[in-house]
């Protein structure tokens, strides 16, 4: 179980939740907390806007998933190497412009799990859509972190939100201007902490971020690896209809092509190792393995450790 001995403070924690939302992983002596931050009720279009509807209508079916719209999960991790305390996202925060009141909740479960913002001393960022950022832009949030906190996110990330190009996508009504705004917002806010890397940086000892692209053009994955042990957080490069169809585009993508490549790659690259797979939008507690199954790919879930 996570061990995060000096980063809890019982007399704050908040037993609101019937259900802890959280699932602690040892991966060799590094600890990984995986957080749900809620779900978003999206339109299911988003899954595969490349595929023809009747066929993406039989594999809603198939999975049991109403036909025209589903909530899709949003995780965040907390991992835990030698003195450092890494968060890896931060959830969707608030924007009730947007009507997503289920979602937006890492901040209360962080604090439900026992840890303090202030005991947090690096961020990892996938990417900068708002579902990933916006955590961190709740009112009162910045003024519990540390002031030498550490935010590490791709340069290219950080050049692409200057001025972002959405004609490849294809999101619900609302949301590029929101996902603008908010990359806007967080980069005003956050732009002293952020350190940008290029292509691979090592957060902590067994803690790595490797950019992507695709998704967007600064989109990372986190390693985690440790005495012979390894999990992924793949952030958006995985979607749940991915392993059936790697091929089809999702909506958020805004090089969907480039994203169906890298999601094939890493989902190849870990059926291979046989590592364990984290993901931002695969139903909580996200944790499985991966197969080849033919041209595609198989999900297998870990079986819940109690």
């Amino acid at each position: 179980m996570l061990s995060l001995d000096d980063t809890l403070a019982p007399d704050s924690v908040d037993t609101a939740d019937l259900v802890p939302s959280r699932y602690a992983v040892q991966i060799g002596n590094i600890d990984v907390l995986v957080i749900s931050d809620g779900v978003l009720p999206l339109p299911t279009a988003m899954l595969g806007h490349n595929a023809d509807p009747v066929d993406r209508a039989a594999w809603m079916e198939d999975m049991f998933l109403p036909p025209d719209a589903f909530d899709w999960a949003l995780n965040v991790v907390v991992v835990r190497s030698g003195e450092q305390v890494i968060l890896i996202d931060a959830g969707l925060g608030s924007d009730p412009d947007l009507q997503l009141p289920r979602a937006g909740q890492t901040v209360k479960r962080l604090q439900s799990a026992g840890i303090n913002l202030a005991s947090v001393t690096d961020v990892v960022l996938t990417h900068m859509h708002m579902d990933h950022i916006g955590g961190l832009l709740v009112e009162g949030v910045k003024d519990q972190l540390r002031p030498d906190l550490r935010i590490h996110v791709a340069a290219a990330e950080v050049k692409f939100w200057e001025s972002p190009d959405f004609s490849l996508t294809s999101m619900p009504t609302g949301f590029p201007d929101a996902l603008r705004s908010t990359a806007t917002r967080f980069i005003k806010e956050y732009g002293s902490y952020l350190r940008p890397f290029e292509d691979e940086y090592e957060v902590a000892p067994g803690v790595v971020a490797r950019r992507t692209g695709g998704h967007t053009p600064g989109h990372v994955v986190v390693r985690v690896a440790s005495d012979g042990e390894g999990l992924t957080f793949a952030g958006d490069a995985v979607f749940t209809v991915g392993f059936d169809h790697p091929d089809w585009y999702n909506g958020f993508e805004h090089d969907p092509e480039e994203a169906a490549r890298v999601r094939r790659g890493l989902l190849q690259e870990v059926a291979t190792s046989g590592e364990l797979l984290v993901a931002t939008h695969l139903p909580f507690p996200s944790v499985g393995r991966v197969a080849v199954d033919g041209d595609a790919f198989r999900w297998v879930p870990v079986f819940w450790d109690y």
